[in-house]
């Protein structure tokens, strides 16, 4: 039961910023300065945690805070452009969302240079379980390489491999052409497949990820973005049970 209940609680902060308050550092501040109220009480301690079904949540004696909407995006994530909430020198995947009254999240990265499916939310819970490796999430990419990949280059993908003294899990490959191949991975190290194929002495040119879990990239083209169904939105509450 203690676990339960501790599951449900969140930073003060990060509330805060979930509900589009202000930023999290925004909301720092606020505490700090006595400006929120927890159940008619101030708090100013950053580390106190609550329960957003149950605690009222006040700013400067504003109506009570609701937890918004939670709402579920999927967008095709252009070369060039950074998975993150924010950037002073880049373009981020934010600055590529128009007209959504919700403040979002991107769920894991794709690197600068990748580019296809990222899916966003406000649902921090599904989003940190969906990143958390020991749900062993499936995701999809095709690959393109500077040199044919030899046969015993796809099997040491395929069964694990030890990178930079970590172990890889087992991946699942089909080779497209002699530079090109589809890989399905059940975790998402740091840039790991460029890695990969780099310790095997080969270079990824291209890298496009196809889908994560049921959700696909479908018809989407570079920049555009959709709200996914309620279907492929069961489909991730089922993946994170």
């Amino acid at each position: 039961m203690t676990e339960e209940l501790d599951k449900n609680l969140i930073r003060l902060q990060k509330h805060m910023a979930q509900c589009g308050i202000a930023s999290r550092r925004q909301a720092e501040a606020m505490i700090r300065g006595g400006q929120v109220k927890v159940n008619g009480k101030v708090v100013t301690e950053l580390g106190t945690k609550i329960d957003p079904g149950k605690d009222q949540v006040t700013v400067t004696g504003s109506p009570p805070i609701k937890q918004e909407k939670k709402v579920y995006y999927k967008l095709f994530k252009p070369i060039g452009i950074v998975s993150a909430c924010s950037d002073a020198r880049e373009k981020t995947v934010i600055d590529l969302l128009k007209n959504i009254p919700f403040r979002l999240y991107p769920v894991g990265r794709l690197d600068k240079e990748s580019e296809g499916l990222l899916i966003l939310t406000n649902d921090g819970e599904i989003a940190n379980q969906l990143m958390h490796p020991r749900y062993e999430h499936e995701k999809e990419y095709v690959v393109r390489v500077q040199r044919p990949m030899s046969a015993k280059m796809l099997v040491t993908l395929e069964q694990g491999m030890m990178l930079e003294g970590e172990q890889t899990l087992p991946t699942k490959i089909v080779l497209v052409e002699p530079n090109e191949f589809r890989i399905v991975l059940r975790e998402g190290k740091n840039r790991q497949i460029r890695r990969m194929v780099e310790a095997l002495g080969n270079r990824v040119t291209y890298l496009k990820r196809l889908r994560v879990g049921k959700i696909k990239l479908g018809s989407l083209k570079p920049g555009e973005y959709a709200e996914l169904t309620s279907e492929e939105i069961k489909s991730l509450s089922k993946s994170v049970i």
